[in-house]
């Protein structure tokens, strides 16, 4: 990772770890990706058997990421991981889905242990940008001068909010230029760059450890 890149990692993490909907229960993170990555909705009940959970916990635990989507049955259908269509195509086991933001295309490879086939639009001019991901690196990448905007986030209470909503793919360094003189404290990487500064970033939410664990 390159210097710039390793201070926004830096800046990142402390931002992710300091509290708010982002650091909530890291126990619950990966086992809701895998299933949301079935492509069908998840209930409280799938879940608490997913985790060891009760549906008790699982529902206070929700309640604490006021992002999550939900269908009109009260199951879960969106969260990072989206049912719901975004911008950010995410296919991955034979099931078309999207997420919130560019980053959490490079993220979520490594999460559920399964390469992905991402294409999304450059912000700016609507060129697409397609990249396969798998859990250990970004591959054919096209265009080859693919970069990734970044902020680093202060209120963290709703992620999307705060952090996704400004986390796009551009074809190219230039073509950012005037989404980032419109949005100050913004920054764009490489492609490759984005995919190693994801990796620690959000290490705490999908490892599952509670905070104050070690092992």
């Amino acid at each position: 990772m390159n210097p710039v890149a390793e201070q926004i990692a830096t800046r990142l993490s402390a931002a992710f770890n300091g509290g708010g909907a982002a650091s909530a229960q890291p126990w619950l993170w990966r086992p809701l990706l895998t299933l949301l990555a079935t492509g069908q909705p998840v209930t409280t009940d799938e879940l608490a058997a997913a985790t060891g959970r009760s549906a008790a916990d699982i529902r206070q635990a929700l309640a604490a990421m006021p992002d999550t989507e939900y269908d009109e049955h009260g199951r879960i259908v969106g969260a990072g991981l989206t049912q719901r269509p975004t911008p950010h195509h995410f296919e991955i086991n034979g099931h078309q889905l999207y997420t919130w933001c560019a980053l959490d295309t490079l993220i979520f490879p490594a999460v559920l242990g399964a390469t992905a086939r991402v294409e999304s639009p450059c912000h700016a001019t609507g060129t697409p940008v397609r990249l396969t991901v798998t859990p250990t690196g970004v591959h054919d990448l096209d265009p080859t001068s693919a970069v990734v905007s970044l902020v680093t986030p202060d209120d963290m209470n709703s992620v999307r909010a705060a952090f996704c909503n400004h986390v796009h793919f551009f074809a190219n360094p230039d073509a950012a230029d005037r989404w980032l003189a419109e949005h100050p404290g913004t920054s764009v990487l490489p492609v490759a760059d984005a995919y190693q500064l994801g990796q620690p970033l959000t290490q705490h939410l999908l490892d599952g450890r509670e905070p104050g664990q070690c092992c």
